[in-house]
């Protein structure tokens, strides 16, 4: 049987590696997956999916009104798993129509993605992976102190950024994960 998965935690967790991972042991079961990255991505390159350990692999790109399920169906009998990239950019609607990838397709989906913002707030993508997933994963890394980390600051050179708009694509020049009590006192 089908389910959604939700693997989320901080940025720099190995998320996108694990997504990876997955795709590879399908592939070598001779199985055929669907990757999806999101549109805004521009880090490197749209379309592809990165690791920060050098390993990546093309994906197909989605945009906050792309229709997921369209998009799956029309290929149904060439997919055996949906996997999809920094979730947290999914729209409420998406969630739903990853639903119905699972329980009208019976497609295995596993996403991943940001958890929360720099300013603990959640995604809405996140949000509703959360309420909606079969089996949420927690991914865990940790901040500078050992600590496990559970929050995102954003950065602008050596200053901690409290406000703004919620989606800045960056790296690591960008943002520092990081344990509650860090989060709260700006530590990076």
């Amino acid at each position: 049987m089908a389910k959604l998965y939700f693997y989320y935690s901080t940025m720099n967790a190995g998320k996108s590696t694990l997504l990876l991972q997955a795709n590879y042991n399908y592939i070598e079961k001779g199985m055929k997956t669907f990757l999806l990255s999101p549109y805004i991505d521009s880090r490197k390159e749209q379309g592809k999916i990165y690791s920060r350990i050098g390993i990546s692999r093309r994906a197909e790109t989605y945009k906050s009104n792309t229709d997921l399920f369209n998009m799956i169906e029309i290929q149904r009998k060439k997919v055996d798993c949906v996997l999809v990239d920094e979730a947290q950019f999914l729209s409420k609607n998406q969630v739903i129509q990853l639903t119905n990838i699972v329980d009208d397709l019976n497609i295995p989906v596993l996403t991943y993605g940001l958890k929360s913002d720099f300013q603990a707030e959640s995604f809405e993508g996140s949000k509703y992976l959360l309420i909606w997933s079969d089996k949420i994963i927690e991914v865990k890394t940790i901040c500078h102190c050992g600590r496990k980390s559970t929050h995102v600051l954003r950065l602008n050179k050596d200053t901690v950024v409290r406000s703004g708009s919620q989606i800045h694509i960056g790296g690591e020049e960008s943002y520092s994960s990081v344990c509650r009590k860090h989060f709260k006192e700006g530590k990076f």
